[in-house]
């Protein structure tokens, strides 16, 4: 039996990407791990060979830089009437499913993604949603995460597209972009045009009566194969009642 291929659908957790909330990473050396293991020890750095011993990392990071999954308490403080769900509550079942993968890599940036457009990919692709699909958003937004204005390229899902998606069963969904909804810019200049509510984060406020969760910086959507017949593993880190965590997320793509 042919082994599998899996594609690695994360960004790189790293100071290096543009975007409002990077992270900072501090290295430690051999040599100065042989330094904090002698003091732990009681020994000296030469015990150890060459004065060498591990390499660490210290990783200062919010939850949601890099790719993530927002949970329910990220949008709201309740959910369905209920106290929003944290990252650490969330079911393992939600993030091992069948993905289906909607490219809108044609559309300019900030364009909002309506129901309509979901139904007429579904129709092109000649697939069905079924519940707990994860879909996955494609716009190659990606592809220009170190440039400086990588916040506010990708396109975006509407509000309604939102609710329709968990209409059909959806809990996970995701994103190449840096946000699920359209740019916090073109939000932002909507409302200062015209002030209403809806406009700001409207999408992500759907949490607020319809419990779901979205995954934010997705990459290398473009090289999965097929729109759908493959599984996605997209299992978050289990933060105590963290808002969102980082995931490492996978195509995995069974072959004959």
């Amino acid at each position: 039996m042919a082994k599998p291929q899996f594609i690695d659908l994360s960004v790189t957790l790293s100071p290096n990407i543009k975007e409002p909330l990077p992270a900072k990473i501090d290295y430690s050396s051999h040599e100065e791990g042989a330094i904090q293991a002698a003091q732990i020890l009681g020994l000296t750095p030469g015990d150890f060979p060459e004065k060498k011993a591990w390499a660490t990392e210290t990783v200062t990071a919010n939850t949601h830089s890099g790719t993530h999954v927002d949970a329910p308490w990220h949008y709201w403080p309740t959910s369905e009437g209920q106290p929003s769900k944290t990252i650490d509550e969330l079911p393992l079942e939600w993030f091992f499913a069948d993905g289906v993968v909607f490219d809108f890599s044609d559309k300019e940036s900030g364009y909002e993604i309506t129901t309509n457009d979901l139904i007429q990919k579904l129709k092109e692709m000649d697939y069905q949603l079924k519940p707990y699909d994860i879909v996955l958003i494609r716009s190659d937004a990606d592809k220009k995460m170190m440039d400086d204005n990588y916040a506010y390229i990708h396109v975006g899902v509407s509000a309604e597209a939102t609710r329709w998606l968990i209409e059909q069963g959806i809990k996970v969904m995701g994103t190449d972009g840096w946000g699920w909804d359209i740019p916090l810019t073109i939000q932002a200049a909507n409302y200062k045009q015209k002030p209403r509510e809806g406009l700001l984060w409207a999408a992500h406020y759907v949490g607020r009566d319809k419990e779901y969760c979205q995954i934010e910086k997705l990459a290398n959507l473009d090289k999965i194969p097929t729109p759908y017949g493959f599984k996605i593993s997209c299992f978050p880190i289990k933060i105590d009642k963290a808002s969102g965590a980082w995931t490492r997320p996978v195509a995995i793509i069974e072959t004959p």
